[in-house]
């Protein structure tokens, strides 16, 4: 039941042909912002069907159906390409990465409050229902996250539930902006909606896919292979539309790179490879690409990401812990999510070499964090408890040693 201190939104409307589309988005291209979210289905494939795309303006709240037989999203295309209308959605990636799947372009401009709730002292990657819970006191219905987006017709219910992920999401803008200027930290959102302006962001590169499978050894000529057979089995799952890991599991992969099978019969003997995909145009497609590898030159082999191989230098575990203490430190005075201001490569990059460039040594990531991270490293400063609390203090034995 509705609280009399709601606020009352716009009826959602069911959009699913290509005329009403194009009608109702040119009302629409006349807001300030708007508020954008999908729904989608990706279980069962490499890329996400689109289902339903729900946009919030100031008098309307669209549900497109995406679905509907001989629907033209080329209206929404030319909406999200409007430079003149801002886009704002909650946890954004997937969502911009499905337009720029459909529309090969990804929308511009565009504001992520899950990041901006990160600067705003919200929480590492806090939850939309959450976010709408702590500045609006409103309780989000969860009921059909789970549900099938896919399935016709659907539900009133439904309907509900997916207008409820924009029409909230107004306010929460709104009273995110407003606490961000008051701070004067809008121009940190808007240094990290640079990440999301890049199509690279989004495109798996399936030559580097190799790196994610975190491979064991500093054998050159295995992580060629190993290289090989993940760039294959990006391009065949995109080829097929079927999620990498159920066409090939990574175990698998790096099985092959161990055992470098030559024959079908070689590559049925991997966990995981049965010999119906062995036989097929997969299998096939395997054995090439270990040949194809097994001929490169060693010049044109792989090493392990820097930091990754064996013989990489390490960082002290007591200068790494004290780091981390600082970077949560730091962050409780600033009152900023710790994982958006440095991850663990960047401490760890930073204990190693401070002369290496790094984002916590640029812009303001280094006004809260950097330039303390450098003083601690340098023997300047030290940690210090006061009252309860982690406190910077004055080194009683400065050093100038790095």
């Amino acid at each position: 039941m509705a609280k009399s201190s709601d606020p009352v939104f716009p009826k959602p409307r069911l959009v699913s042909t290509t005329q009403d589309l194009a009608d109702s988005l040119v009302r629409l291209r006349h807001e300030r912002f708007l508020t954008i979210d999908t729904e989608f289905m990706r279980e069962r494939t490499y890329w996400p069907e689109l289902c339903l795309v729900q946009i919030g303006g100031e008098q309307d709240v669209l549900l497109i159906d995406a679905l509907a037989e001989g629907l033209d999203l080329t209206p929404l295309a030319e909406l999200m390409a409007d430079d003149a209308v801002l886009k704002v959605f909650h946890a954004a990636r997937q969502d911009l990465e499905i337009f720029l799947y459909l529309f090969d372009a990804l929308p511009t401009p565009v504001f992520d409050t899950q990041v901006a709730a990160m600067v705003a002292g919200y929480g590492d990657q806090v939850g939309y229902d959450s976010l709408v819970g702590s500045l609006t006191g409103h309780s989000i219905d969860k009921s059909h996250r789970f549900t099938d987006w896919s399935a016709r017709p659907l539900t009133p219910a439904q309907l509900t539930y997916a207008a409820g992920d924009v029409t909230w999401l107004r306010l929460v803008y709104e009273r995110l902006v407003k606490k961000l200027e008051q701070e004067k930290r809008l121009e940190w959102v808007s240094a990290e909606m640079a990440e999301l302006a890049d199509p690279a962001t989004f495109r798996a590169d399936p030559e580097k896919q190799w790196e994610r499978l975190r491979a064991r050894t500093n054998n050159r000529r295995m992580l060629g292979i190993l290289r090989a057979v993940a760039a294959f089995r990006e391009r065949e799952a995109q080829r097929v539309n079927v999620p990498r890991q159920r066409l090939l599991k990574d175990e698998s992969l790096l099985e092959i790179a161990a055992t470098v099978p030559a024959t079908v019969d070689d590559l049925t003997r991997v966990r995981g490879v049965t010999r119906g995909l062995a036989e097929g145009r997969t299998g096939l497609g395997l054995l090439e690409a270990v040949k194809t590898a097994q001929a490169l030159p060693d010049s044109e082999l792989p090493r392990l990401p820097k930091g990754r191989s064996k013989d990489a230098p390490r960082p002290s575990p007591a200068l790494m812990a004290l780091l981390k203490v600082l970077l949560t430190t730091c962050c409780e005075d600033h009152d900023v999510a710790p994982k958006l201001v440095a991850s663990m490569d960047d401490l760890e990059a930073l204990a190693l070499d401070p002369t290496v460039p790094n984002p916590v040594l640029s812009g303001w990531r280094k006004r809260i964090f950097g330039d303390s991270a450098l003083a601690l490293r340098n023997g300047e400063i030290a940690l210090a408890v006061k009252k309860g609390r982690v406190t910077l203090t004055p080194s009683e034995s400065p050093s100038s040693q790095s």
